[in-house]
């Protein structure tokens, strides 16, 4: 049974208890107005009063505080007898107590269904019939007691057909208003339904358009440094260590652009992921910090970095340490012509980032609004507002923490800090 069914229920039977308590009340005022409905019995009817108000006192207050002592049906039944004693002895046919009896007939019809209140109705006619019988005053011709007791029987049973015919009605229109609240139910899950699968598809699709974006972005270091450098190589501008150097950018800048082809195609399998698949492989870290430096555009007199342990070896994934490192990097040096500070220190497990630079540094509050997709810092011409979304994209997915806080006498710092196991 639902609450509020329950609730309806409680509700139900405490009604019940406040009519039987004010029925019994205006019986005993009746007979307190008029002591000529005891006929001449008024002890035994006073004592039967209190003692019914006693009872029904009694159930009042069981029902208010939630304890039922004794059933419905049977509770009815106590009414009934009581009711055709109070006829009995208040003159039968002639009794002004009869009036009581169609009140239980409808408590009856209520609580025990159709075929139960006609039966209750018949009982209780029979019932009345006898009282009218026994209990008529002696002037009172015994065919006008049958007659009277008929007439009774008969309008009770009609009583408890009305009332079984209110009560299919009301079933009915309850059966129809559930069905109504269940269609309604059903329509409205049909429509989160369909609003959460158009909302998927309209992510599926963001996130697609968020990888052509990415990708886009990270070409765009790469290339233009592998312009140069063939510009470079082809004027014959570079020669010696220069020249060993720009090859070895070439092919870095090479390797690079295979790992981020392979990402582009792990968009396209898992439905528009600008991150990628992971391929781990052993990274040193003092080549990883000159390879970003170098792929970030830094020249060498503007360069600080710091490697802690100097052999430090760990396996991880180097496009996406690559990609968010070289992103931080630049980001530092396009905001000031002070030297850019790297630090790379591994211990316990873990990889612990500071990039560093004396640029305009932020706002308070703005940290993790450069952070958002599409927000550009600055002066930073040709972006799209794309790299540090990027770099937090990709710190997310390595189960890192990436913070941005001012740096004392001027700049930013960022501070990055990711899970990556030694390679020995």
């Amino acid at each position: 049974m639902h609450g509020s069914d329950v609730a309806l229920r409680s509700l139900e039977e405490r009604t019940a208890v406040v009519i039987r308590v004010l029925v019994v009340c205006s019986v005993g005022l009746a007979l307190v107005v008029e002591p000529g409905l005891a006929r001449g019995r008024a002890p035994l009817l006073g004592t039967l009063v209190l003692a019914t108000l006693g009872y029904a006192l009694v159930l009042a207050g069981s029902e208010w505080r939630g304890r039922r002592l004794v059933p419905p049906r049977l509770a009815t039944s106590i009414d009934a007898v009581l009711a055709l004693l109070a006829c009995g002895l208040t003159g039968g046919a002639d009794s002004v107590m009869v009036a009581v009896l169609p009140l239980v007939v409808i408590a009856v019809a209520v609580r025990g269904g159709v075929v139960v209140g006609r039966l209750g109705a018949l009982g209780l006619g029979a019932g009345f019939t006898v009282a009218a019988l026994a209990g008529s005053d002696p002037h009172v011709p015994v065919t006008d007691r049958w007659l009277t007791g008929a007439w009774w029987t008969g309008y009770l049973v009609a009583a408890a057909v009305l009332v079984g015919v209110l009560l299919r009605m009301l079933e009915r229109q309850y059966e129809a208003a559930a069905e109504s609240r269940a269609h309604a139910r059903a329509e409205h899950e049909a429509f989160l339904e369909e609003r959460d699968l158009r909302s998927r598809l309209l992510a599926a699709q963001q996130a697609r358009l968020d990888g052509v974006r990415v990708v886009l972005h990270e070409f765009r270091t790469p290339v233009a440094s592998l312009t140069a450098l063939s510009a470079d190589l082809a004027a014959g501008r570079l020669s010696g260590p220069a020249r060993e150097t720009a090859t070895r950018l070439l092919a870095e800048h090479a390797l690079h652009l295979r790992d981020m082809l392979d990402g582009l195609a792990d968009v396209a399998v898992q439905e528009g992921s600008p991150l990628g698949r992971v391929r781990e492989r052993t990274v040193r870290l003092a080549e990883l910090a000159g390879a970003v430096l170098d792929a970030a555009g830094v020249a060498p007199d503007r360069r600080v970095a710091h490697v802690e342990p100097p052999d430090a070896a760990v396996r991880c994934d180097p496009q996406r340490l690559r990609r968010v490192l070289t992103n931080l990097v630049e980001n530092a040096a396009r905001h000031s012509d002070a030297p850019v500070e790297l630090d790379l220190r591994h211990a316990d497990g873990r990889l612990l980032v500071q990039v560093r630079d004396r640029g305009p540094g932020l706002p308070p509050g703005q940290e993790g609004v450069v952070t958002a997709k599409g927000v550009a810092m600055g002066e930073r011409r040709g972006t799209a507002g794309l790299g540090l979304w990027i770099v937090e994209a990709l710190v997310a997915a390595m189960d890192g923490e990436l913070r941005l806080v001012p740096r004392d006498g001027g700049g930013l710092v960022a501070h990055l800090e990711l899970p990556v196991p030694s390679a020995g």
